[in-house]
């Protein structure tokens, strides 16, 4: 909204006429266009997953790091004083797939160096899926000026066969470039940024895997809760 704003007001201050902005053809070429392309250079489930991320860009996932920090060194109290097979109680109350599979490999005895190589696998994997989402909007950033250049091209077509009435040719050129503005400006006001938004989730998200994972390890090696607790705090 601030973008936006800004771009109509220094319009405004330069008295454009904020109608000139309004052009239904060209935002038909350019948003039309992009969803096009992007919907052929991702498989339809990486689409719809990218579009549900989007609302990241605006109500992030709550950050979780310092309760699974607590969650861990819980689960280091009660596997020193009882034993590995008591984390079968917090098991049943663990809804996370990821913390439950850590935990069940645990409880079940995998050393440290297989449950590193287990967890490892399951953390790139997901973020893996969820970059390939996130990419969705990067590529909308890419198409759209592409297509912004294509809807000016258009315009200028359509200003040419009308030569013969100069009087036109000024608002007819500057109604052309318009698609270049919503190109340029749904790229960088828009898409990029969103696309950058949900990378930096998760990456936070693929943190808080780490921090359970290292925690799962340290338990495994039978490290003190408070080094543990110690160590992991090194994330925040």
């Amino acid at each position: 909204m601030l973008g936006v704003a800004a771009i109509l007001g220094g319009q405004a201050i330069e008295g454009g006429h904020l109608g000139l902005f309004v052009q239904p053809a060209a935002l038909l070429i350019v948003v039309g266009g992009t969803l096009a392309a992007v919907l052929l250079h991702h498989p339809l489930p990486v689409f719809l997953r990218g579009m549900r991320m989007a609302r990241w860009a605006f109500r992030p996932p709550a950050c979780e790091a310092s309760t699974l920090i607590r969650r861990v060194v819980q689960w280091s109290h009660t596997a020193r004083q009882e034993s590995i097979l008591a984390l079968e109680k917090h098991l049943n109350v663990t809804h996370d797939p990821f913390q439950r599979t850590g935990l069940q490999l645990l409880i079940d005895g995998a050393d440290a160096t297989r449950l590193r190589e287990t967890l490892d696998v399951q953390i790139a994997g997901f973020e893996t899926a969820e970059r390939q989402a996130a990419r969705v909007w990067e590529a909308a950033g890419g198409y759209a000026p592409t297509l912004g250049i294509l809807g000016a091209v258009m315009g200028l077509i359509h200003v040419m066969e009308n030569l013969s009435d100069p009087s036109k040719l000024g608002s007819g050129i500057a109604v052309a470039f318009v698609a270049t503005i919503y190109g340029v400006g749904f790229a960088n006001l828009l898409f990029l940024p969103v696309a950058n938004k949900i990378k930096f989730t998760i990456a936070r998200r693929v943190t808080e895997r780490e921090i359970v994972c290292d925690g799962l390890i340290a338990i495994a090696q039978g490290d003190n809760p408070r080094i543990i607790e110690a160590r992991l705090k090194g994330y925040l």
